[in-house]
């Protein structure tokens, strides 16, 4: 039995894979001991325990695997968490800006609606005045003048001087 520069392995599927390299360090190790075994005692002693030692190494591979295929989509799941988390303060800053210029432009509509308020009462009153002074000349221009002042007898002719004789 020889161990080759790259260990292959057939998975369920039939598709021949290569075997990672931590694993195939391991099988390295375990087929160096097994190799030791064989020389020492006879081929029979690893006979039985070689296809559950590869089945092992093979599961090893494959958890490596899903494993390593966990921390890659992780990362990427971080890399998406951290720019939803970034789009998420943008927007949140984005919608505490917008609402504090609503508060400021609502604020401001509050002033001009009472400015305008007040100015339509003043003008309603100064209407008012206007309709009462114009009521006031229609009625005087409609209603006959007043009779001129008795004129009383001026005391120059009715006062006359002594003749001087």
């Amino acid at each position: 039995m020889e161990l080759d520069d790259v260990v292959l392995y057939q998975d369920d599927s039939g598709a021949s894979d290569m075997m990672s390299e931590r694993v195939s360090g391991l099988a390295s190790s375990i087929y160096q001991e097994f190799e030791r075994l064989i020389g020492r005692y006879d081929e029979d002693v690893v006979k039985q325990l070689m296809p559950l030692v590869v089945a092992v190494l093979e599961n090893l591979d494959s958890v490596f695997s899903i494993n390593q295929d966990h921390e890659v989509e992780l990362e990427l799941l971080k890399e998406d968490n951290e720019q939803l988390v970034t789009q998420y303060e943008r927007e949140k800053a984005l919608r505490k800006h917008t609402e504090e210029r609503y508060i400021v432009l609502e604020d401001s509509q509050d002033g001009e609606k009472k400015e305008l308020q007040s100015r339509l009462v003043l003008l309603e009153s100064q209407t008012r005045q206007m309709e009462l002074k114009a009521r006031n000349y229609a009625d005087q221009s409609k209603s006959p003048p007043p009779p001129p002042p008795p004129t009383q007898p001026s005391h120059s002719s009715t006062h006359t001087p002594p003749d001087s004789q």
